[in-house]
C-alpha cells in the first residue's frame, strides 16, 4: 500500500520514522512518500520536503514565512492528488495537517480522491487550545490515534468521536533505554557527586525565559551537587554560554537520557521532558515563565479549561509534580520546591509513589506497532469494499 506521511517538526520525524518501520514489518509492499526529516529518510521512501521548511512557530515567524508555508501547503496538496496514496498519515503539527485533512475530504467529495483515507497519529491537543477544531476532525479524519490516555474521555465521552489509544511512545522509549544497561552507563557526568538536571526547553525563547532562574535557584547547592544542563539538539551549544559563563553549571548535548538516568532531581520546563523525567523516576519541579504573569495566572484560574501544563499532571488528573507557572514562577519558589524533592525532602517519596500511577495509566503498549496494526486492518477493510 501507499502511505503519504506529514511530520512538521523534529519530534514528529522521530515518531513517524518508528511508525514507518512498524508499517514495513506488516506490509512488505509499503511505499512511502513524505514531508519529514532525516530519521524518516533513513527508513526509506521519497522525501518531498524536509520539515525544516515547515517548522515555523509563533505569530511573527509564521507571518514572516507565510509565503513559504503557503507554497509548501499548495505543493503538498498537489502531490497527494497526483500520487493518490491509500492513506495520508498526519503526525501532530495541527496547523498544517488539519488543512491537508480538509483538502483530502474535499477531494473525496468531488470524487477525485475517493480511496484516500486520512489517519491522524498523535492527535491534536485541542483539549488545551482551539477545541472548536473537533468539528474539522470529525469531518475530515477517518481514524485518530492518541498517545495520551486522558484523551479517550475527551474525544469519546465529551465529543462522541471514537479514537484509538495506542500507548505512549515516550514511555516506551525510556523503558527500552533503561532495559539496555550498557547504554545506560553514563559518561556525561562525574561519579563523585549526585546530580541535579536542568531541562530548560528546546526553543531559544524558552531557554532565555527559564534557564537564568533555574541556575540562580540551584546556586546554593553547587557545593553538594553537580548541576548539569541538558542541551537541546536543535540549539547550538554556543548559545548557552551567555547563561553559563561564571557559573559551575555543566552542559551536555544530545545526552538527556543518560543525564536523567543519573539525576537525583530535576528542574524542567513544560513539555514532553516532564513525562521523560517521570519515566526515569526523577522527582521534578516544572518551571515555566510566561509574559504578563498576573494576567496569565488570572486566565488560568478563571477561563483556561486545562488545569495543568505538565503531561504528568494531565495524565494523573491531579498535581503529582509542582508547577511554577505565571505568577508562581520565581527563584525563591523554585528553590523551595526543589529542596522539598531532594533526598530527605518532604515531597520526594510522595512524588516517587505517585509516579507509579502515571506509569500504570500509560500502559505498556508499543505505540508504533499497535498503530501500524490498526492502520493496516482499517485499510484492508477499505480495499475489500
Amino acid at each position: 500500500m501507499k502511505y503519504y506521511l506529514i511530520a512538521g517538526e523534529a519530534s514528529g520525524d522521530l515518531h513517524a520514522s518508528h511508525l514507518m518501520r512498524a508499517l514495513k514489518q506488516r506490509d512488505e509492499g509499503a511505499e512511502f512518500r513524505f514531508f519529514g526529516g532525516d530519521l524518516m529518510t533513513a527508513v526509506g521512501g521519497t522525501r518531498v520536503r524536509h520539515y525544516r521548511e515547515l517548522a515555523y512557530m509563533g505569530f511573527v515567524p509564521v507571518l514572516l514565512h507565510l509565503r513559504t508555508i503557503l507554497k509548501n501547503m499548495k505543493m503538498c496538496k498537489q502531490d497527494i492528488n497526483e500520487w493518490q496514496p491509500d492513506v495520508v498519515i498526519l503526525v501532530d503539527y495541527p496547523g498544517f495537517n488539519l488543512s491537508i485533512a480538509k483538502y483530502v475530504h474535499q477531494l473525496r467529495s468531488k470524487g477525485q480522491g475517493s480511496k484516500i483515507k486520512v489517519f491522524y497519529y498523535i492527535s491534536p491537543k485541542i483539549w488545551a487550545w482551539k477545541e472548536y477544531r473537533i468539528k474539522n476532525i470529525k469531518r475530515d479524519v477517518d481514524e485518530l490515534f492518541s498517545i495520551l490516555p486522558f484523551e479517550v474521555e475527551f474525544f469519546e465521552q465529551k465529543h462522541h468521536y471514537p479514537i484509538h489509544y495506542v500507548g505512549n511512545p515516550t514511555a516506551q522509549e525510556v523503558r527500552a533505554y533503561l532495559d539496555d544497561r550498557e547504554v545506560g552507563e553514563v559518561r556525561v557526568v562525574r561519579e563523585v557527586r549526585p546530580v541535579i538536571a536542568l531541562l530548560a526547553g528546546s526553543r531559544k525563547q524558552e531557554i532565555k525565559d527559564n534557564l537564568p532562574a533555574m541556575i540562580e535557584a540551584t546556586k546554593h547547592l553547587a557545593g553538594q551537587y553537580d548541576i548539569v544542563l541538558a542541551g537541546a539538539p536543535s540549539i547550538d551549544p554556543a548559545y548557552y554560554q551567555q547563561f553559563l559563563a561564571g557559573t559551575t553549571v555543566g552542559l551536555v548535548t544530545n545526552e538527556t537520557y543518560p543525564l536523567l538516568a543519573k539525576a537525583t532531581a530535576a528542574l524542567v520546563t513544560s513539555g514532553t521532558a516532564t513525562l521523560e523525567t517521570c519515566m526515569f523516576r526523577v522527582p521534578q519541579v516544572v518551571c515555566y515563565e510566561t509574559p504578563l504573569p498576573r494576567l496569565i495566572g488570572f486566565l488560568k484560574r478563571h477561563f483556561i479549561k486545562v488545569k495543568y501544563v505538565s503531561l504528568v499532571n494531565l495524565i494523573a488528573n491531579r498535581e503529582v509534580v509542582r508547577e511554577l507557572v505565571a505568577e508562581t514562577f520565581s527563584v525563591a519558589n523554585i528553590r523551595r520546591e526543589l529542596e522539598a524533592i531532594l533526598p530527605g525532602g518532604a515531597e520526594r517519596e510522595r512524588m516517587l509513589s505517585d509516579y507509579d500511577e502515571v506509569h500504570r495509566l500509560l500502559g505498556d503498549s508499543h505505540a508504533p506497532d499497535e498503530t501500524a496494526r490498526i492502520m493496516i486492518e482499517k485499510l484492508k477493510v477499505k480495499n475489500e469494499k
